[in-house]
C-alpha cells in the first residue's frame, strides 16, 4: 500500500492509499479518483515529504518506564520549585507592578515571584521585562 498526497484543479488538498504506483496511475486515468470536496476528477499527486526511517528500530517505553520517568519530572519539577520558592519574594498580585518598579529602578532589585494575569505577563514581555511563568505541578494541586 502507497499513499498519496492529493490535490483538485480547484486546489483542495487531500490523501489516499492505493495498492501501488501504477493502481494510482489507471484509477486517475480511469476517472475512478475524485475530490472529496468538489468531485473534480482532475486530480494529481501532491507535493509530500517521504517517509524515512532510520536503520534501527525504536521501542516504545514500558509502562513501569514511563511512570518511573514521570515520577523522576515530578521530582525535578518540584525541587526546581521549591528551589525557587526559597530564593524569591512572593509579592502575589502586585507582581506586575513590582517588576515595572525593578525594572525601572524605583525599586531594590531582586528575585520576586507572584501572579499576573496572561494579559499582564504579555504587557511586561512587549516593556522589555524578562519574566518567566513558574507552573504548577499536578501535585501542587492536591
Amino acid at each position: 500500500m502507497i499513499k498519496y498526497a492529493l490535490k483538485c484543479a480547484n486546489g483542495h488538498e487531500f490523501d489516499s492509499w492505493f495498492a501501488s504506483a501504477a493502481s494510482f496511475d489507471e484509477q486517475v486515468a480511469q476517472g475512478h479518483v475524485s475530490c472529496p470536496v468538489c468531485a473534480s476528477i482532475d486530480v494529481a499527486k501532491a507535493i509530500m515529504a517521504p517517509a524515512l526511517t532510520h536503520g534501527e528500530k525504536i521501542e516504545a517505553p514500558s509502562a513501569q518506564e514511563s511512570a518511573e520517568e514521570s515520577a523522576r519530572n515530578r521530582a525535578e519539577l518540584h525541587a526546581f520549585r521549591h528551589y525557587v520558592m526559597g530564593i524569591t519574594e512572593d509579592v502575589g498580585t502586585r507582581f506586575p507592578e513590582e517588576a515595572r518598579k525593578i525594572a525601572d529602578g524605583a525599586s531594590e532589585e531582586r528575585p520576586i515571584r507572584g501572579q499576573a494575569t496572561r494579559e499582564e505577563a504579555k504587557a511586561l514581555l512587549d516593556e522589555g521585562i524578562a519574566i518567566l511563568p513558574l507552573p504548577l505541578a499536578p501535585d501542587d494541586l492536591n
